[in-house]
């Protein structure tokens, strides 16, 4: 009797010891990984978990990304924040990055050209393929999110968009301000706007996809949505930084970002 009890005792006292060691070499890998932290705009969300993946997949690499507007990245690299690869979604937030010497002149790469739509949630009788963006000035719709244009691209194009069709200053009482593109669009999906002027991206997230409904502003309505990336010179890693940034403009990269209604960098051209 005492026998087997200590033979018990013995064996889970083996399997403790098993589960630390396995433990603690997992741990020891994760530390022996090489790994990446990239700022992102917000637009971005849908489509780089699975870029991450494939790239983790073929240079043993992690990656972890940090989501924000253009802007509010740009204000936290020039005050040291240690991310090593900057894709915003312009040139402009990108170049105030390098003009800081925060990034190096010349490395700077547009990845892809990012399309403004309006979503609106499923249910909804909106029908902007009759009037447009007119379709805003209607008196059901009270609210029309979009990114805050002081600092998030798409919100700088919604805003231009509106001018364009001449209708901002009618609009602009219902406009709310989201932190980035991401906010403006859960503004929308949670009912607290009847409207959301967002990324196209953003839209065709399985999330939005199925509850909700798209359509695509004109792309003469607004300035191109030139989104750039840049290797940041304070890079933990900078050999690394450069495989990642060249790794977006990589054909499975491309392909994703196609999917989710990126334009390839070259129809900027």
């Amino acid at each position: 009797m005492r026998t087997t009890r200590k033979y018990k005792i013995l064996q889970i006292f083996t399997l403790i010891l098993g589960t630390l060691a396995m433990a603690a070499g997992s741990t020891v890998e994760a530390q022996n990984t090489p790994a990446l932290t990239v700022a992102a705009a917000a637009d971005l969300q849908p489509v780089l978990h699975s870029i991450g993946e494939e790239f983790r997949r073929q240079s043993g690499a992690r990656v972890e990304f940090v989501f924000g507007s253009s802007g509010n990245l740009q204000t936290q690299i020039e005050n040291g924040a240690p991310f090593d690869v900057f894709l915003s979604a312009d040139r402009g937030h990108a170049e105030h990055v390098i003009s800081a010497g925060k990034a190096a002149r010349g490395d700077e790469k547009t990845y892809a050209i990012g399309k403004l739509v309006v979503w609106t949630p499923a249910g909804s009788k909106l029908d902007f393929s009759k009037s447009g963006l007119k379709t805003l000035l209607g008196s059901e719709v009270k609210a029309v999110a979009i990114a805050n244009p002081a600092h998030a691209p798409y919100g700088q194009a919604a805003v231009a968009a509106l001018q364009h069709e001449g209708l901002y200053d009618q609009v602009k009482a219902k406009l709310v301000l989201g932190e980035n593109v991401a906010q403006a669009a859960q503004f929308a999906s949670t009912g607290n706007a009847q409207a959301a002027m967002i990324a196209m991206a953003l839209a065709q997230s399985p999330q939005l996809a199925r509850a909700g409904n798209t359509w695509e502003v004109p792309a003469s309505d607004y300035p191109p949505i030139e989104q750039v990336m840049v290797p940041l010179s304070g890079s933990r890693n900078p050999a690394l930084a450069r495989m990642f940034a060249e790794f977006m403009l990589s054909a499975p990269a491309q392909q994703v970002l196609r999917q989710f209604g990126f334009a390839p960098p070259e129809s900027s051209r």
